[in-house]
């Protein structure tokens, strides 16, 4: 399975950085997300997440954005959701989410993830 590595991107809309690392199972995607074609960017990423699950043990997932605008919050939603199905069918899930120990609203955005996903996800957060 080939590792998906993509670099950020300012440009009239923002893409975040994103390294899915099939050798590790580390995953992260960094940055702001700001698309206009959310699902053109974001469904290749949930599907190497469902493929990559289906023969994995275990997977860190990584999140560090500092924004995401309302229609990446839904593709966040639908991998966090694959996520909590492996970990039902006995995978081992690891989520981070890094975020700006002043941003309240995305401490509350994490809040509502964990909420909605079912999944425990670490909040660090950092200077």
């Amino acid at each position: 399975m080939e590792n998906i590595l993509i670099e950020e991107k300012r440009e009239v809309y923002i893409e975040p950085a994103v390294d899915f690392n099939a050798q590790t199972g580390r995953c992260i995607i960094k940055g702001e997300s700001f698309l206009e074609e959310t699902s053109k960017f974001y469904s290749p990423l949930l599907q190497w997440l469902t493929d990559y699950l289906k023969q994995a043990e275990k997977i860190e997932f990584i999140l560090q954005l500092k924004y995401f605008n309302t229609s990446t919050s839904k593709w966040i939603l639908n991998m966090l959701g694959v996520l909590k199905r492996f970990e039902e069918r006995g995978g081992k899930v690891k989520v981070v989410w890094y975020f700006f120990k002043d941003d309240a609203d995305m401490r509350d955005d994490i809040k509502d993830y964990i909420y909605g996903s079912n999944l425990k996800i670490d909040m660090v957060p950092f200077e």
